[in-house]
């Protein structure tokens, strides 16, 4: 998994609440179980007319959030079914972070897992976010989220501080998924396999 140290790049305003799981990555798109390529699926039906055309008025569509890294997003984000193909394509489309005053638990916990960083925060501080992200910050003029110092620095310069469990930090920070944090003990695992294949053979056949 990739390190999360320092993230620049462009927000993308999404002040809509209860924006559950089947509309991040709608059940059409559940039949691949590989992580890359999902992108062009996510929030699919509010990105896409019937024929396959873009529609206009959604912001993923517009300059220059079609290279936005954050996501400021409503309460309750995540909701629904626990698909993690959700955070596969939030990340195949370029997201890193998304902020929101509340995320569902399972969604939560799948974005840590596969590197994006959740970041919680009151609706005062989100709408204040909201509003940067609204004037089209661009390359340049980004947002700048920090997680060593646990701060998000808009394009004016405001800083705000973030509170995140120091677990989750600490894996993030390092590129721990489940299967890194396993391998961290694999001297000790070898160490045990050695022993016991050679005190239950059996086992090995």
């Amino acid at each position: 998994m990739e390190k999360f140290t320092i993230l620049k790049g462009i927000a993308a305003p999404l002040p809509l609440v209860n924006v559950d799981t089947d509309m991040i990555m709608p059940k059409q798109f559940l039949k691949t179980i590989k992580r890359t390529g999902l992108g062009k699926a996510v929030l699919f039906d509010m990105r896409f007319n019937d024929d396959g055309s873009e529609k206009a008025d959604f912001v993923l569509n517009q300059e220059p959030y079609r290279n936005a890294k954050v996501l400021i997003a409503g309460a309750n984000f995540g909701c629904g079914s626990s698909r993690e193909h959700a955070p596969w394509g939030l990340l195949d489309f370029g997201f890193r972070c998304i902020i929101a005053p509340s995320f569902a638990d399972i969604f939560y916990n799948n974005c840590f897992k596969n590197g994006i960083l959740c970041i919680t925060l009151p609706q005062a501080e989100i709408d204040k976010l909201t509003a940067q992200a609204q004037k089209g910050n661009t390359k340049g003029n980004d947002f700048t989220v920090d997680l060593a110092q646990k701060t998000i620095t808009t394009p004016d310069g405001t800083v705000t501080k973030f509170e995140i469990d120091d677990t989750r930090r600490h894996n993030l920070l390092n590129g721990l998924d489940d299967i890194g944090l396993t391998l961290q003990h694999a001297e000790k695992i070898t160490s045990f396999e050695a022993k016991q294949k050679a005190e239950q053979p059996w086992l090995y056949a």
